[in-house]
């Protein structure tokens, strides 16, 4: 059952956008709010509707980097981040409770998928403290455009580190672009945490280590999970599992039990495919996992040896008012994963 409150009418949501103050300088959003924004992605994790031109600052893997004004970001917090479709857009189906639970026939993605969790369930357990972070460092570079520059046009690949509290007590960090943005519960004008709580409330979009450690190793009970808990967000059920599969994948560490059940989990998930050889932000080659939605294939590019986790990219697929086929949307590369004492120290582990 869902826990996502209902919408506001198109009404009540233009109201409560009049009744906002309008910030002096919409164009250069400051300290507050982008971590604000920052956070807002990570907590609300909205898709693009699959007949819809991508909306600013809703996408996972192909973010829109429009900034938002103090009123949108106003608005989106008044509606749990739900954001209506463009009409003519595929509303998200209900789904079904048997929905994942039938085993997954042989197809080229589930033989990979299969493999790669056999590797992922054979690496050791970390020993891991409540008072420790999670550290990725990565090469990123995400899509960006407007309403005077509908075309999205790729940013340049840049480096970005997050620290996450392994139990959600304590704040994250992010440190892109040369700001060092906290990761919190809420902030203050200044962006800074207004308690020392970083996810008070851990969900599948918005885990903590410790989460991720409750989750169940069965891949179609967990499939059920994700399909539950994410029901209504995005585009439709299916699509929405595999991105927050894919979210988990590149930004958190999980016990490999859990890991190699996310496999197959999203071994199960109608859609999934096989490319052969793509390419992440640095450069380096792998076979991916993938899935199309709304002309866009989002990869997940692994080692094609080990079966190591490299990255991610999104390419499109399709000709679009927004873009051609073969334009790279999205393009992340994961350097490192490890564990420190203390948000902004480096963890010195490779993948």
């Amino acid at each position: 059952m869902s826990t996502t409150p209902s919408r506001p009418t198109p009404a009540e949501r233009e109201e409560i956008a009049r009744l906002l103050p309008v910030p002096a300088d919409r164009d250069r959003p400051g300290r507050h709010h982008q971590a604000l924004k920052d956070q807002l992605l990570r907590e609300f994790r909205q898709d693009t509707a699959p007949a819809a031109r991508p909306r600013s600052g809703v996408r996972r893997l192909a973010y829109v980097a429009v900034p938002l004004t103090a009123g949108a970001l106003a608005v989106t917090l008044a509606t749990n981040g739900q954001v209506e479709p463009t009409p003519g857009a595929e509303r998200n189906a209900a789904v079904a409770p048997a929905q994942g639970t039938e085993a997954p026939a042989a197809t080229s993605a589930t033989v990979l998928l299969d493999r790669i969790a056999t590797v992922a369930a054979a690496k050791p357990a970390r020993t891991v403290r409540d008072d420790q972070y999670i550290h990725i460092s990565s090469t990123v570079a995400w899509s960006s455009q407007s309403d005077a520059d509908p075309v999205m046009r790729l940013d340049t690949p840049h480096s970005r580190e997050v620290w996450l509290s392994v139990d959600g007590s304590k704040p994250g960090l992010l440190r892109e672009r040369g700001e060092e943005i906290p990761l919190a519960g809420a902030l203050d004008k200044d962006g800074k945490p207004v308690d020392p709580v970083g996810v008070p409330d851990p969900t599948l979009n918005s885990p903590t280590y410790r989460y991720l450690e409750s989750l169940p190793t069965d891949p179609a009970v967990l499939l059920k999970k994700i399909y539950d808990e994410t029901e209504g967000q995005g585009p439709g059920p299916d699509q929405e599992a595999f991105v927050t599969i894919g979210d988990l994948l590149r930004e958190q560490i999980a016990p490999p039990k859990v890991s190699a059940a996310l496999y197959k989990a999203a071994a199960r998930i109608p859609g999934v495919t096989v490319v052969e050889d793509t390419v992440d932000a640095a450069g380096r080659h792998g076979v991916a996992v993938a899935r199309v939605h709304a002309g866009i294939r989002t990869e997940w590019i692994f080692d094609r040896k080990s079966l190591e986790f490299l990255g991610e990219r999104g390419v499109m697929v399709e000709d679009t008012p927004w873009g051609k086929v073969g334009q790279v949307t999205a393009t992340t590369a994961v350097h490192s994963r490890g564990i420190t004492d203390t948000a902004g120290e480096s963890s010195g582990r490779t993948r």
